[in-house]
């Protein structure tokens, strides 16, 4: 119960700097939250891209509310951005049936019990700390760039001094990296894992 009102208070500070301009509590938001939003969409998609694509969308929305003061309850930060998750997935479902191309999202079972366990629990969150701080800095600063800071192939190209044609392969790789880190972790420690698909 403590550790939970601990996360609750610093939960309602992030969301209390972002409502104020703090770009530094963005930063903060995004690593706090975004292993567990690409695990949660690769899990569903079975895909790399598009796990990469909801992951990306879901925390612009999410910081659009944020600013916009919008967030009912600041505590209940984890179950918005987890609902919000799950909004961008049932639109790609959708879009994707409406082509002919994937499963029905009802089919899909996004609102199970077991998928708020997954997202909300402490353990989980605590083992993709543990793989985030295991990831070599390059892998780091390169998932923040693609997935926080939505910048072009070419912006970061310039930041890591590689060609641009490049920037996809180092991106796969740090993804990759992440999630045989994660893995290995879970097996060493016997925490819950994370069922995947390869994308």
């Amino acid at each position: 119960m403590e550790q939970g009102q601990t996360t609750a208070s610093a939960d309602t500070q992030i969301v209390t700097d972002i409502e104020s301009g703090q770009t530094q509590a963005e930063t903060e938001l995004y690593r706090k939250y975004q292993a567990r939003v690409y695990y949660l969409a690769l899990r569903e998609s079975g895909s790399t891209h598009d796990a990469e694509d909801v992951c990306a969308e879901t925390f612009l929305r999410v910081l659009q509310v944020i600013r916009a003061k919008e967030l009912r309850s600041p505590a209940a930060l984890p179950a918005f951005i987890l609902g919000t998750t799950r909004n961008v997935l049932h639109e790609l479902f959708s879009r994707r049936r409406q082509a002919g191309k994937t499963t029905d999202p009802e089919d899909a079972d996004l609102s199970l019990p077991s998928h708020e366990k997954l997202f909300l629990d402490a353990e989980v969150q605590q083992a993709i700390t543990r793989v985030i701080g295991r990831l070599k800095p390059r892998e780091r600063d390169m998932l923040h760039m693609h997935f926080y800071e939505e910048l072009p192939a070419e912006e970061i190209a310039k930041r890591f001094g590689i060609a641009r044609e490049r920037v996809r392969l180092v991106k796969s790789r740090a993804l990759r990296h992440f999630r045989e880190v994660y893995e290995r972790l879970d097996a060493a420690t016997g925490t819950k894992k994370l069922a995947t698909r390869q994308g």
